[in-house]
C-alpha cells in the first residue's frame, strides 16, 4: 500500500494536536490569513474629499480672529482649574446658555466702572470661574484695539441657578495718555465667557483710552458692583 507524503504530513499534524489537547498547557489559537481577493472598490486608491467651506463676510473676519485670540488668552486659563463633573454635579456654564449685558457706568475723575453681567438662561444649574475675554467693536463693525488686563484678585467658582447672575467689574479711562490725542469710541462689546470659545455681543457705548485697556476682575456673585 502506497502512502503519500501528504498523508503522512496530515497524520503527524493530527497527532500533534491530540498531544497538545492532553497536556496541561493550551495552545494559542491562530487565525489563518484570508485568501479572499479584495473587492474592486477596496483595491482602488482612497478618494480625497475636500470639506465644503463658506467664506465669511469680510466684516465678520476680524471679529472671528479677535474672538479666537481672546478665547485663547483669557478663556483657556480656567481650563486647568475646572473639575470634571460627575453624576448630578453642575457643569460649567456654556456660552449658549448665558445672556450678557453691561450694567450702569459709574464715572469719577476720568475713570469709568461698570459690571459685566452673565445670567444663566438654561434650565440647569451651572458655574463660572475666572476671567472673561473682551473685544471692542466700533459703530461700523470694525474691531478696535483692546487690551484686557486681569486685576490681581483671586477668582472663585460662582454657581448659578437658572435665572441667577454673576458679574465682573470692568474699569477703563477716558483720558488720553502717552501718544494719544483722541480715543476711539466703541459701540459694541464682544464677550467670551470664562473657558469658552463662542462669544456673546452686546451694546457698549464707551470711549476707552490707553490703547483700549480694560481692567477686569474675575466673576463674582450678583449683578451689580
Amino acid at each position: 500500500m502506497r502512502v503519500t507524503n501528504r498523508t503522512l504530513t496530515a497524520g503527524a499534524a493530527a497527532l500533534a494536536l491530540l498531544a497538545a489537547g492532553c497536556g496541561t498547557s493550551t495552545m494559542p489559537s491562530t487565525t489563518m490569513p484570508s485568501t479572499t481577493a479584495p473587492s474592486a472598490a477596496s483595491a482602488l486608491p482612497a478618494r480625497a474629499t475636500t470639506p465644503h467651506t463658506t467664506t465669511p463676510p469680510a466684516a465678520d473676519t476680524g471679529r472671528a480672529v479677535a474672538a479666537g485670540t481672546a478665547s485663547f488668552r483669557y478663556g483657556a486659563a480656567a481650563r486647568t482649574t475646572a473639575t470634571r463633573s460627575t453624576g448630578a454635579a453642575p457643569e460649567r456654564c456654556r456660552t449658549t446658555g448665558l445672556r450678557a449685558r453691561v450694567g450702569r457706568q459709574d464715572a469719577g475723575a476720568g475713570n469709568r466702572y461698570a459690571p459685566l453681567v452673565l445670567t444663566n438662561m438654561s434650565a440647569k444649574t451651572c458655574w463660572v470661574y475666572g476671567f472673561v475675554g473682551l473685544v471692542l467693536i466700533d459703530g461700523r463693525g470694525d474691531v478696535l484695539r483692546t487690551r484686557t488686563r486681569r486685576e490681581s484678585v483671586t477668582p472663585h467658582r460662582v454657581t448659578l441657578r437658572p435665572g441667577a447672575s454673576a458679574h465682573a467689574r470692568l474699569h477703563w479711562t477716558v483720558v488720553p495718555s502717552g501718544h494719544e490725542t483722541r480715543c476711539p469710541t466703541a459701540a459694541r462689546l464682544m464677550i467670551i465667557p470664562p473657558d469658552e470659545v463662542a462669544h456673546l455681543e452686546v451694546p457698549f457705548s464707551a470711549t476707552v483710552c490707553d490703547d483700549g485697556r480694560i481692567d477686569a476682575r474675575p466673576m463674582a456673585p450678583g449683578a451689580s458692583l
